[in-house]
């Protein structure tokens, strides 16, 4: 049995929240902190000497002897530097332990050696990480001591973000002010602040460690670059939510008492679809607390599945037959009263607020596809999506069966004036209780789902920040709202207006409702019937960082400049012909130095055995002889399609980075990539497992 937990008392111990602040802060102080979280503002230095002092001091009762502004750059990770409190030593010997208002505020870390996307150049080094007030900081425990972690945005010293953090609120801002106007139309004027809130799910695997080392490709790129499948994979559906291995339940409460402490809300857990692959979930939370979280979720499974001889692996598609991994984005936007814009409540087609806003977030869906399809968009994701184990990478909205009879009553008569009802569902049993039935089914095949009194956006992928899709949801739904709030602000009867504007709305941007299977055919055929655009890999989505449409859009909000559009855009295009690269050497050198060798060994050892067979008199080996036969023509095709992406690879490297070379990654490596890997997995179902040079599906993904 496992020492007791009780995750109440434990809960939040490692974080300056706010009950720590109304204890150690003095009133003033924590009132003026209290007031900047709400309502932004510049927090003076005085005040942040207090807070700095009170922050060192309780970080130091946790056994905390550096401080560190942990921030996320363009990496797709989050970055830190670390300094000690101890400042100069005393006449006695002893040394102070200090931290300042000034340190708590700004750090200054190197930013040319992060991702700029030619917004710094490599000489211009200064950067600046900014306190961000409203994620609390929090103390970080593991082999380094414990960490004072400060939640910080980063920038350049021109102001550039070159961050996921500054953006994300900047966006959240523009959803705030825009949400605001748009329920002062309805007469509230109580709620003062609007939040997007964000519930991330974070599929991953975990796999043996020592099985781990002997692959260079996990090792390199975080996926099997060659395998072929076992004879079981998922198709008994086994796996999925089934009684969690007892190595695996060790690892996954370890993971939440980490979590926990650090005031992560790990709420679900489970065994995923394919063999070896897990889920963890989180309570939902305002969106820059949930992207910060997200990345501690991630950081935290890594650690401490080494912890456990096992390796936790985030990439989206680490095995080739079995489902890979995304990262669910439920989102919903709040009133600081409690007061969720999208609850349609029990009669949604009464719910004239909701329907405004529905109809807003279908326009804003439909008119930004390209935008929402980008933020999802990575290397890894190029194996998921649209491969009917994830949505499609057609972008569309479900509604279920309630609204879209709502919508199409509106449509069809111009009013609605009925709800469809859930029901009761019998269970048919005597001592089992019948069940409420929702009005609505859920859609697994739907990027894009309401489920209920939120938004599901399915398409992000398991490795990546979650800040990318939210702020694109923010922004492209602040501008629904600001378009809305101007035509009716200055309409002369509301209710008239406003009943025809959800109807204009849901008129013009149908197209993006369906609800039905995303993964079928007729799907694809009838998505470019209605003009959906069908943008199936990352080197096509990143041209929408950069439309007229959208540097107009995050100009107008303020959430990027052209030139931070421009930024990422080339960090994307480097990114991806950067991972492809990696991919593609790493499949060289495992086929010249690993595979090849083993397959001549087996191949030789083979001939040796007809001609000890035939020396012995025996005239029958045509089975051996076949196999050799068989063997040897693999090996030459394996050698073939090894020169072929030798050549291609090596005219890739010679390209400058750009939008040309990574889609010459795409277009020209990747194929070769794909033809050498072919007879690389037919030969590792012929060649003897004792040498096969590295573990296979089966020893990685059964055997955890």
């Amino acid at each position: 049995m496992g020492e007791y937990v009780n995750a109440a008392e434990i809960f939040g111990e490692n974080v300056f929240n706010d009950k720590v602040m109304q204890e150690r802060l003095p009133k003033n102080v924590y009132k003026k902190l209290k007031k900047i979280i709400a309502e932004g503002g510049d927090l003076d230095l005085a005040t942040a000497d207090v807070i700095a002092h009170e922050m060192k001091e309780w970080a130091i009762e946790k056994g905390a002897t550096h401080y560190t502004h942990w921030f996320q750059p363009l990496t797709g990770v989050t970055a830190e530097k670390h300094d000690s409190f101890i400042t100069s030593p005393l006449p006695s010997g002893k040394v102070l332990m200090s931290f300042s208002g000034k340190e708590l505020i700004k750090g200054e870390p190197d930013a040319s050696s992060f991702p700029s996307g030619g917004l710094r150049a490599t000489f211009e080094a200064r950067g600046y990480t900014a306190w961000d007030c409203t994620s609390p900081a929090f103390v970080r425990q593991d082999a380094a001591g414990a960490t004072l972690c400060i939640p910080t945005a980063f920038c350049s010293y021109t102001g550039e973000a070159l961050d996921q953090k500054t953006p994300l609120l900047r966006s959240m801002e523009a959803i705030n002010v825009q949400s605001l106007r748009l329920l002062k139309l309805f007469g509230n004027t109580t709620s003062k602040k609007v939040t997007p809130s964000v519930g991330p799910e974070q599929e991953y695997f975990l796999v043996d460690a020592e099985k781990f080392l002997q692959r260079k490709d996990l090792i390199y790129t975080g996926r099997t670059l060659f395998g072929a499948m076992p004879p079981k994979g998922q198709e008994m559906d086994d796996h999925y939510f089934g009684t969690i291995r007892q190595r695996i339940a060790g690892f996954m409460k370890d993971v939440n008492i980490e979590l926990w402490k650090m005031g992560v809300t790990a709420k679900t857990q489970h065994n995923e679809v394919a063999p070896a692959q897990h889920e963890l979930a989180t309570i939902y939370s305002e969106a820059n607390i949930a992207v910060d979280n997200n990345q501690l979720v991630m950081q935290t499974l890594k650690r401490v599945a080494c912890q456990h001889g096992m390796k936790c692996l985030l990439h989206e598609k680490p095995f080739a037959g079995v489902n890979g991994s995304g990262k669910h984005n439920n989102w919903s936007i709040t009133t600081d009263d409690g007061i969720n814009l999208l609850e349609p409540g029990k009669t949604p087609h009464e719910n004239i607020q909701f329907l405004l806003v529905l109809s807003c977030i279908l326009k804003a869906v439909d008119v930004h596809a390209d935008l929402l399809r980008e933020s999802a968009a990575d290397p890894g994701n190029d194996h998921r999506l649209g491969a009917n184990e994830a949505p499609p990478a057609i972008i569309s909205v479900f509604l279920g069966e309630q609204l879209e009879d709502v919508v199409d009553q509106l449509l069809s008569t111009g009013s609605a004036t009925q709800s469809k009802k859930g029901g009761v569902l019998s269970t048919g049993v005597k001592t089992l209780p019948d069940l409420n039935k929702d009005a609505t089914d859920r859609n697994r095949t739907s990027p894009f789902a309401f489920t209920g009194n939120k938004f599901e956006f399915r398409m992000v992928g398991s490795r990546d920040s979650v800040a990318s899709p939210n702020i694109v949801l923010n922004t492209i739904v602040a501008e629904a709202f600001r378009d809305a709030c101007d035509e009716l602000e200055k309409a002369e009867c509301f209710e008239e207006a406003v009943h025809d504007l959800i109807k204009k709305n849901l008129s013009e941007h149908q197209r993006i409702i369906f609800n039905g299977n995303g993964y079928t055919d007729e799907w694809v055929a009838e998505a470019e019937k209605r003009g959906l655009p069908n943008i199936k890999a990352m080197v096509y989505a990143i041209p929408a960082l950069t439309s007229e449409k959208a540097v107009k859009l995050f100009g107008e909000f303020g959430v990027f400049t052209k030139a931070e559009l421009e930024s990422r855009a080339a960090v994307k295009y480097e990114n991806y012909a950067k991972t492809i690269n990696i991919e593609a050497k790493t499949m060289i050198d495992m086929a010249s130095k690993q595979i090849i060798p083993a397959v001549i060994k087996y191949a030789t050892a083979l001939a040796g055995s007809i001609n000890s067979i035939v020396a012995a008199g025996v005239s029958e080996v045509s089975v051996q002889k076949e196999l050799l036969e068989e063997t040897s023509a693999l090996l030459k095709e394996t050698q073939t399609a090894l020169a072929a992406l030798i050549s291609i690879e090596d005219k890739g490297c010679t390209m400058e980075d750009g939008e040309d070379k990574a889609k010459y990654y795409y277009e020209e490596v990747v194929p070769a990539m794909e033809a050498l890997r072919k007879p690389v997995d037919k030969l590792e179902m012929i060649v003897d497992k004792e040498m096969w040079p590295m573990p296979s599906y089966g020893d990685l993904i059964f055997e955890v």
